[in-house]
């Protein structure tokens, strides 16, 4: 499915190539009367056809008879009509800037094929808005999807890449380089669409990440039976929330401060082990030193059966798959990153103390 810009200029593009084979074929039908009707010859033809149809008013190339003149009218009406159809679509390009668009399509056309390992946001309403604020923060490479232009827009003016057309769409997700994404957010406000995104996103892409938005616990199960990895009710999560800020204000600010913005002390990231290069698998907290060097604190450890340790003390040993989750600041989880493997690219873009 193409945006409206692109089928507008796909569209004039078909018009300026139409009128062109037009003139074209005039071009030949006068060279031809006057060859093969007259008998002239065929530079004679093509040059008296070229100024007949430019109405330049040279004189005839050879004397003609009545039959010659009308049909030297005819074709100059159709040489007037075709270049003038020819002149009014190039002016209407220039005028509303198609070739500027074009040139601009062309550019993220680029740059949609060369991003890699980036996050896909389908949907720019009050909750994709958020995201997007967050991912620009965190200097994430994303890619928004929306159906409205004006969504569109708005993400093109906080400088980032946005793609108008259909996310439930295999094609859409295809133009986005849903192969070689990362991660993708479902945050549409109907459940069903949501539904088909994860659905689409997991068939073109296995390994990828999916989030999505639900508006109720029973479309939070069924996301999850279409393989969401994680799903999230703004309701739900939103009440939980605020019943936190009203019985523990402070542990939500703290909690708030690190997981969000740029300008925090202290960070909060997970770190993923890899037994092919990270050399702390195998070992205990207490033997890695992971404390001791950076700075960091291990929070908790998710296993990969999906089991949680959390405040793992000195003992805990460290196997392949086990998802480490991580506090410090931006300088201790650099170094931390860079102990274990390195894992998190994105953790070079965190601020540098001032």
């Amino acid at each position: 499915m193409y945006s409206t810009l692109e089928q507008k200029y796909r569209r004039l593009r078909q018009e300026l190539i139409a009128g062109a084979i037009t003139l074209g074929g005039v071009f030949l039908i006068g060279t031809l009367w006057y060859r093969v009707v007259e008998g002239w010859g065929w530079l004679e033809s093509a040059y008296m056809t070229v100024i007949t149809l430019s109405t330049v008013g040279y004189q005839e190339v050879r004397p003609m008879g009545d039959r010659a003149k009308l049909f030297s009218i005819c074709l100059i009406f159709m040489g007037i009509i075709s270049i003038g159809y020819i002149v009014n679509r190039f002016t209407e390009a220039l005028i509303q800037g198609y070739f500027q668009d074009g040139i601009r399509m062309r550019q993220q056309k680029r740059l949609l094929d060369s991003l890699t390992k980036h996050y896909i946001l389908c949907g720019f309403g009050r909750t994709g808005r958020q995201i997007a604020l967050e991912f620009k923060a965190e200097g994430i490479p994303f890619v928004t999807i929306d159906s409205r232009l004006e969504q569109v827009q708005a993400v093109q003016d906080m400088g980032c890449i946005s793609v108008h057309g259909d996310a439930t769409l295999d094609e859409t997700l295809l133009n986005v380089g849903i192969e070689r994404a990362i991660c993708l957010v479902a945050a549409l406000p109907s459940d069903a669409e949501n539904l088909y995104i994860i659905l689409s996103a997991k068939t073109l892409n296995p390994r990828i990440r999916a989030i999505a938005r639900a508006s109720s616990e029973e479309a939070v199960q069924k996301l999850q039976r279409a393989g969401a990895d994680a799903v999230v009710s703004p309701y739900i999560t939103g009440g939980r929330r605020l019943a936190a800020a009203a019985l523990r204000p402070q542990v939500m600010d703290f909690v708030d401060g690190i997981l969000t913005g740029t300008d925090s002390s202290f960070y909060m990231e997970e770190f993923l082990l890899d037994p092919e290069t990270c050399p702390c698998v195998g070992k205990t907290l207490r033997e890695a030193r992971l404390r001791s060097q950076t700075g960091a604190l291990v929070l908790a450890i998710r296993r990969d059966s999906g089991r949680l340790i959390a405040g793992p003390d000195g003992d805990t040993k460290l196997i392949p798959g086990d998802l480490l989750i991580c506090m410090g600041t931006a300088d201790q989880l650099r170094e931390l990153n860079r102990i274990l493997g390195p894992i998190r690219s994105n953790l070079l873009r965190l601020p540098k103390p001032k």
